[in-house]
């Protein structure tokens, strides 16, 4: 029986020595489970438990925070991240590699869209999501009309776009620039939450059609190591939150490859993360397993650029996790076209 450790202000302390890192992840789940607050997402129905303002963190120099207490998705880990490394925007390439995280809000779209052009005229038979992905892998024009995502991470990451024609912002090249320019630099962010695109804050015709969850992140070089911190404003603890540890302590070992610097710490904070209903009873089954050690990840080659990286670089030693735990991705949160109430639309 795993014995957890008391949680106080929002934080969570390892008293024990040697103890795994993942323990703050394993208490912060039964915490949440004991003492959270029940809330709905009024778009689609769905129940949350959840607590605010949590902070945990991961020392990269001594292993690599991959949890152990259940299988973590890794192939879509490294596929997922250099899809934003990159700026793309298109689930094509995440489809073309058999990593389907994304296709639930490019499939949402797709039926919401050719429900609104069917009214009124001959409907046709829609696709099955199955139907969709294979389509979106086989038959390049539909997956450009229906697989794009613009102005998300990859976008906002490299090509953040401004009011001036055909001028965008490279953030992730930015902040690279400007630790090699000023390694003291407190000013190396990279921002995703673009209030232009977003909610109630956005023209019905641009509005961003799915959530940004992981909104920004900072790095510091701390004499030789390079930290990366990430502030997270929703967060799905059970099958979101283990995969967003894993990417960004991976985007700090990359970005400290390409700065010739070490690994330092991985440090983040949650805003509201919460536990959706359907999930208790995984992370109940969670909770009685016994983590194992954290495993090792390295770079192998050469990378002085962005443009060296290629995922087939990275390599992870040592890690022996428990067996997958399965449970449905919940799609909610993201834009939503409420009815206008005392002259406001609800978004």
């Amino acid at each position: 029986m795993i014995k957890f450790s008391k949680m106080k202000n929002g934080h969570l302390k390892d008293t024990e020595r040697g103890r795994s890192a993942e323990y703050q992840y394993l208490e912060l789940g039964k915490e949440i489970l004991e003492n959270g607050i029940d809330q709905k997402d009024r778009g689609t129905g769905v129940v949350t438990r959840s607590m605010f303002g949590v902070r945990h963190e991961y020392d990269l120099s001594k292993n690599f925070p991959l949890l152990t207490s259940k299988r973590v998705y890794w192939n879509g880990v490294i596929a997922e991240l250099y899809w934003f490394l990159s700026g793309q925007t298109n689930i094509k390439y995440l489809v073309d590699r058999n990593v389907h995280i994304w296709d639930d809000y490019p499939y949402k779209i797709y039926l919401e869209k050719t429900l609104r052009q069917a009214q009124g005229k001959k409907s046709k038979t829609k696709m099955t999501k199955d139907e969709f992905i294979e389509k979106i892998k086989e038959d390049f024009k539909f997956a450009k009309k229906w697989g794009e995502l613009p102005r998300i991470y990859g976008e906002m990451w490299r090509k953040w776009p401004t009011r001036k024609k055909g001028k965008t912002i490279d953030q992730v090249q930015w902040v690279i620039d400007e630790v090699r320019a000023d390694p003291n630099a407190h000013n190396l962010i990279v921002n995703s939450w673009n209030p232009e695109y977003l909610y109630g804050m956005a023209e019905r015709k641009d509005a961003s059609r799915f959530p940004i969850c992981h909104n920004m992140y900072q790095i510091s070089n701390r004499h030789g190591k390079l930290d990366l911190i990430l502030y997270q404003r929703s967060c799905d603890y059970f099958l979101g939150v283990p995969f967003n540890i894993a990417s960004y302590a991976l985007l700090c070992v990359i970005l400290a490859k390409i700065l010739k610097l070490k690994p330092g710490r991985f440090i983040h904070v949650y805003g509201d993360i919460h536990i959706y209903e359907n999930h208790f009873d995984q992370v109940r089954e969670q909770l009685k397993r016994k983590p194992n050690p954290f495993p090792k990840v390295s770079i192998k080659g050469k990378v002085s650029s962005l443009k060296d990286f290629r995922p087939e670089m990275v390599v992870l030693e040592d890690y022996n996790p428990h067996p997958p735990i399965k449970a449905e991705l919940t799609v909610a949160g993201g834009y939503y076209d409420g009815k206008k109430k005392n002259g406001r639309r609800k978004s």
